[in-house]
């Protein structure tokens, strides 16, 4: 799996990027800011979780992004951290499909963190204007997993987003 997701971040910085004429969300020198509200279930516990991240496209069509989460409300508290990639293919006017790429770390109170990588792939609508929808899966791979202590060392699961640029 970590040769996938090495694979996947070469192939990412390998693809061509349109002219540097390009305006909208995901042109060069563009960012976006997203916020997090919702829940989530770990460790046999529901948790409520509240995050943000921040993405900065390097180049047309290429992001690079760090977003942080909190899961409280149960023990133990989880802390997540995750820098990321993406390219958007933003050639279309109205779909913008996305490939991505992504490194987690989760701090577990007063436990060893977690670490995983994954990937996630999916469609933004209404990329021109600077708020977006994005509905997508994400596959993550849990380094070092122990089937002792995880039921499984991998998970699919669907990402939906709104996004809002400046």
């Amino acid at each position: 799996m970590n040769k996938l997701i090495l694979t996947l971040l070469l192939v990412l910085m390998s693809l061509p990027t349109r002219a540097s004429g390009m305006t909208g969300a995901f042109g060069q020198g563009s960012a976006q800011f997203s916020l997090l509200a919702g829940s989530g279930t770990a460790f046999n516990n529901d948790y409520f979780i509240i995050g943000a991240g921040l993405e900065y496209f390097v180049q047309d069509g290429v992001g690079v992004g760090l977003s942080y989460e909190n899961w409280s409300g149960n023990g133990p508290t989880l802390n997540q951290t995750s820098p990321s990639i993406q390219y958007v293919f933003y050639q279309s006017n109205q779909f913008q499909p996305y490939i991505g790429a992504f490194y987690r770390h989760t701090a577990v109170a007063n436990l060893p963190g977690i670490n995983s990588v994954g990937g996630r792939a999916g469609i933004y609508f209404g990329a021109n204007s600077r708020s977006i929808i994005g509905v997508g899966l994400a596959y993550e791979s849990y380094l070092n997993c122990q089937n002792i202590v995880f039921p499984s060392c991998t998970e699919t699961y669907p990402e939906i987003s709104i996004v809002l640029g400046f």
